[in-house]
């Protein structure tokens, strides 16, 4: 099973990295007030950005590296993502 990294877009615009076995059930979790602490009083949260790993110990590392991420580090990781997204579907 993967395990997978996202983050996060608060409504109040902060972001939160996090990582998860089944992503669109952690993000209705987050929503519901019963995730982190830190989203409990930010919701509604969206995703802007996930990654894959096949193991735990992976997604653990990279969650750590993107925790360390400045704001506008995290927000090009995701802005690249869509980009790159959006050229695929020739948008």
């Amino acid at each position: 099973m993967p395990f997978f990294v996202y983050l996060l877009e608060c409504r109040d615009k902060t972001l939160y990295c996090g990582y998860t076995k089944d992503l669109e059930k952690r993000v209705k979790i987050h929503n519901q007030g019963k995730g982190a602490k830190y989203t409990k009083k930010r919701r509604p949260v969206k995703l802007v950005y996930s990654e894959t790993f096949e193991t735990l110990s992976q997604a653990l590392k990279r969650e750590y590296a993107i925790k360390q991420f400045s704001r506008k580090q995290k927000q090009t990781l995701y802005q690249k993502k869509t980009k790159e997204y959006s050229k695929d579907l020739n948008i």
